[in-house]
């Protein structure tokens, strides 16, 4: 088998809906779900072989996007920061600190790990809380993904703004732009090429909902298939950790397990069972258990339902058995392959005797320093990053300004699609030509109509004129920076790839498909 290392990079907010929060709100999840990026690679492939729909008997097709013995969409979960990065994991359940310790940066405190056998405890332990992790060279750092919190509200479809009857205030917690994920596609050795061409066509994808509200831009900077033999999710060779005394079996995402009668039932005792069917064996009762619930739903788009909901084992939660040893062969089959439903969506990963220490030190994560010289291949990547960070920047000003700009009455629909139709035409290169042969040829009463047409205090004519003359002076002076490396709107690159221009058609074509959504 193939493992495919697919790093993402977010342009903007995304929103994976999960099951917290008060109704009038979306909460994310706090990493990609492996479901969302097969729905996205499912939406490539229909599109590469133009498809309106899949043919669910086609063997390639289940092969590819429903056999989870096949492929596998293992969740995207934060890009740790060292050099060589990697990865990261969600935290086990079984870890503890003292309740007065706090998780700072620059302050490390201690851990204790309640599944090894415990010796030295802390007086009044807690739960370390909702964590991603790595371990360095002995150093084990935690990471916490970046949010960001939006209001909107309800708005008529056709209107393009709230009515005195659909006016509701609802808030969008989101995964916040400018973050790197890594996922892991498991794929078939034949497959692994088709797969990798679907992820190399084209760098932008589109990931989680409200993506017309300026959420799910995400970038793909690296696809990179491995042999399976060279890749270990947990980063431990399986023969290192075989034939110990105690088998400790820790969930590396949510698991969907049912019970004997059918039923979806969070119920950590069903990891045994599930085990043993896997293997072929039979287990002890366990000695001790950590364990967490969730609530897994999901939205299907040919239907435009959502999916039902049902209870799942929490990822980090722990199961211990004693004197029970586990050799490389099984441990392999069982990391591989598993565990429960929809496995396809990177549910029910688990790795076995993975946590050796009982007691250790943990530090918060600390981002590169601002003021550290970069390496080549390191500045590459800084340098791309901070071409999308600006980019987001740019768009997200595009929409803030489109959000207070109205056009009065006074221009036909039929003007406002070819002032549209010749904007698109000139944005792939940022030529302002045509728009301003347009403006420059216009009919008497077309012209009259451009002219007669407020927008704020002046008329639409001479904004577009303004606009189109001095491309920058709405962007009010955007710049980013990564490390080093610093971006504006109107440095050397932007001007080079007519950033300005191309983002100011855009504004153009947008307050015009704005303002023929609210005629109607």
């Amino acid at each position: 088998m193939k493992a495919i290392t697919l790093t993402l990079h977010t342009q903007q907010p995304i929103l994976a809906t999960s099951f917290q929060g008060d109704p009038n709100s979306d909460v994310s999840y706090s990493y990609i779900p492996g479901s969302m990026i097969r729905g996205a690679i499912i939406g490539r492939y229909m599109r590469q072989h133009h498809l309106s729909e899949l043919d669910l008997t086609n063997e390639e097709v289940k092969r590819l996007f429903f056999d989870a013995n096949s492929t596998r969409y293992l969740n995207a979960y934060l890009l740790s920061y060292e050099k060589q990065s990697q990865r990261t994991l969600p935290l086990p359940l079984s870890w503890f600190k003292d309740k007065d310790a706090e998780v700072k940066e620059d302050s490390p405190i201690t851990v204790y790990d309640f599944s090894i056998e415990r010796g030295e405890d802390p007086e009044n332990p807690k739960s370390v809380g909702e964590y991603f992790w790595t371990k360095k060279g002995g150093v084990v750092n935690l990471y916490k993904d970046k949010r960001r919190i939006n209001i909107h509200n309800f708005r008529d479809r056709q209107k393009g703004r709230s009515t005195d009857n659909q006016g509701e205030i609802f808030r969008y917690d989101a995964l916040d732009a400018g973050q790197t994920f890594q996922s892991v596609i498991l794929c078939e050795d034949g497959d692994a090429i088709a797969i990798q061409m679907l992820l190399v066509t084209e760098p932008n994808i589109w990931l989680g909902g409200s993506q017309s509200a300026g959420y799910g831009h995400t970038k793909i900077i690296d696809a990179k298939p491995l042999n399976l033999n060279d890749w270990n999710e947990i980063g431990v060779p399986a023969e290192d950790r075989e034939n110990q005394e105690q088998l400790i079996i820790t969930l590396l995402s949510d698991t969907l397990l049912r019970s004997k009668d059918g039923q979806p039932v969070a119920d950590p005792i069903l990891i045994k069972q599930a085990v043993e069917e896997v293997l072929n064996i039979s287990l002890p009762e366990p000695s001790n258990i950590f364990a967490g619930s969730t609530l897994i739903g999901g939205f299907n788009r040919k239907w435009g339902l959502p999916l039902p909901q049902v209870p799942a084992l929490a990822a980090g939660s722990a199961i211990v058995f004693e004197g029970l040893k586990m050799n490389e062969s099984q441990i392999q089959q069982l990391e591989a392959q598993g565990i429960g439903e929809r496995r396809e969506d990177g549910f029910g990963r688990i790795a076995i005797n993975w946590l050796q220490y009982e007691k250790f030190t943990v530090s918060l994560a600390q981002p590169f320093s601002s003021s550290t010289s970069l390496k080549k291949g390191s500045r590459l990547l800084a340098e791309q990053m901070t071409q999308r960070l600006l980019e987001q920047k740019l768009e997200e000003a595009l929409q803030k300004k489109v959000g207070y700009l109205t056009l009065q009455e006074g221009i036909s629909n039929s003007q406002l699609s070819r002032l549209q139709s010749v904007a698109r035409q000139g944005l792939s290169n940022g030529d302002f030509s045509l728009v301003v042969s347009l403006l420059n040829n216009l009919p008497s009463k077309a012209k009259n109509q451009f002219e007669r047409t407020k927008i704020g205090d002046k008329s639409f004519r001479q904004q577009l004129d303004e606009w189109l003359s001095n491309p920058t002076d709405w962007i009010n002076g955007i710049e980013v920076r990564i490390a080093d490396i610093d971006r504006k709107f109107d440095d050397d690159r932007a001007r080079e790839d007519k950033l300005a221009e191309k983002y100011t058609l855009r504004l153009i074509m947008a307050v015009a498909k704005k303002a023929t959504k609210e005629k109607k």
